[in-house]
């Protein structure tokens, strides 16, 4: 209350409590409104504001960008990595959460007591597993089974890549580092926190191919204090470039790109020959091509082909005039007439 009551408001009110014209939510409401009453749950104490939760789940999303980059190159196949949620919930709950058995990698968070936990789901790391094999990704995994020695060192480079640039991500909060400490398929193996301990939560949905899988990300809260005191919206706008910094960057990206060297390739004409004919050809031969003397030729750019050209003489030396760029009619053409030379 922002008044202090006199002794004879205090008797008034009291007096009128006792005779029943005024209820104890009366007395309440007169310093005191309903807005400014907020619901807590005692039994499940929340450790991260909604602004520290939106700035981790900023820093996961670049994590999630960063690492689909790395397993579309490696996995050569389209993958993207998006978190779904970044939650706050007990240890005891996370763990009963798990399915058995799972893929649990626990990690160290170093300059902590604390670990944590990537949780990949065994469909995610056998689909992984049959990719980097030479296998395709619509192999649908049935029966849940453990995942076998052979299987693990697989894929244990795609887990510390992931550890790795996990790292890199929370530097522009703090100097953590993931350390990859073990492999457990079992949850009840898993004690990285009391199971009244509340536990940062992010989620991944991991798409490769037509199938989304799941992974999660498990921190104990208190090897995090530092962390979250130093959690705030200002980290959020620190961790995102400025546009002045984008347009430095593009600016640099365009003078790299403009220097850099390509083959150009003036494409004369083609022909087909057997092997009996190359070995009897002579000095004098001629070897007849699909190309008219007065057709146009194609300039071939970095083993594409990309523009209409004309031959001719600029000082001296040979060149070719630009007249058009190719369209896809025109390579389809080119690809019959070379079927055509090969049927005769």
């Amino acid at each position: 209350m922002n008044d202090i009551l006199s002794q004879n408001e205090i008797d008034n009110i009291l007096s009128g409590m006792n005779a029943g014209a005024v209820g104890v939510d009366d007395v309440i409401n007169i310093g005191l409104s309903k807005k400014e009453v907020a619901a807590y749950d005692f039994r499940r104490p929340n450790r991260f504001s909604k602004a520290q939760l939106r700035t981790l789940q900023s820093l996961h999303e670049q994590f999630a960008e960063s690492y689909s980059y790395y397993l579309v190159s490696k996995l050569q196949t389209v993958v993207s990595v998006t978190v779904t949620s970044v939650d706050q919930l007990f240890y005891s709950e996370f763990i009963l959460s798990i399915a058995n058995p799972s893929c649990l990698y626990v990690f160290d968070i170093e300059g902590t007591d604390g670990s944590g936990i990537l949780e990949i789901s065994p469909q995610l790391a056998f689909c992984m597993v049959e990719r980097l094999l030479g296998g395709g990704t619509d192999t649908i995994f049935k029966k849940p089974r453990a995942i076998s020695a052979i299987e693990q060192a697989v894929i244990r480079g795609i887990v510390m890549r992931a550890l790795s640039d996990l790292s890199n991500n929370w530097r522009s909060l703090s100097d953590l580092e993931f350390v990859y400490s073990r492999l457990e398929t079992e949850a009840d193996f898993v004690q990285i926190a009391p199971g009244s301990e509340i536990v940062l939560v992010v989620s991944f949905d991991v798409s490769i191919g037509s199938n989304s899988y799941m992974m999660n990300l498990c921190f104990p809260t208190f090897a995090l204090e530092e962390v979250i005191a130093q959690l705030n919206r200002r980290q959020l706008t620190a961790g995102i470039r400025s546009s002045a910094e984008s347009r430095e960057n593009a600016e640099i990206i365009r003078r790299q790109v403009a220097t850099t060297y390509l083959p150009v390739i003036a494409e004369l004409g083609s022909a087909t020959i057997s092997l009996r004919e190359l070995m009897e050809l002579k000095i004098g031969d001629i070897v007849k091509t699909g190309t008219k003397v007065d057709s146009e030729l194609q300039l071939i750019i970095a083993g594409r082909r990309k523009l209409a050209v004309r031959p001719g003489m600029v000082d001296g030396k040979k060149s070719v005039r630009v007249t058009r760029s190719l369209i896809d009619e025109d390579i389809v053409e080119d690809i019959g007439q070379m079927k055509n030379m090969d049927l005769l």
